[in-house]
């Protein structure tokens, strides 16, 4: 077996035995009384008011998406990083492109008002 792969085989396996030991450990020692508030619908900490399927403003999920769109983003700076004494200048001026184009994006999503909050 390559030695090159033991660092990932362990980290495996403590990715596998850390959760199966808290849920384990939480299920021997949670209380399991049954009350009628634990049976009631709970949102974020208010008692659920209207019906589920009202529609919600754009405003909500606008902030919620743009972070996500930008943090997947800056994923792809890692492998880069990993990588950045190999990739020499063709890799810096590749990463200042692609920071560029998404500080473009953010300048564009700023100028439209998706970022503000009323």
């Amino acid at each position: 077996m390559n030695l090159d792969y033991v660092a990932v085989l362990l980290t495996l396996a403590v990715a596998a035995v850390v959760p199966g030991l808290f849920l384990g450990v939480s299920y021997f020692f949670s209380p399991r009384r049954a009350t009628p508030v634990k049976g009631e619908a709970f949102e974020c900490g208010n008692p659920s008011s209207g019906s589920a399927w009202q529609r919600f403003d754009v405003k909500f999920y606008l902030p919620a998406i743009l972070f996500i769109v930008f943090d997947v983003e800056v994923v792809f700076m890692y492998p880069w990083a990993v990588m950045f004494r190999r990739l020499g200048l063709f890799g810096i001026v590749e990463m200042a492109v692609f920071i560029a184009v998404l500080t473009l994006g953010l300048v564009y999503v700023w100028r439209k008002g998706a970022l503000e909050w009323d």
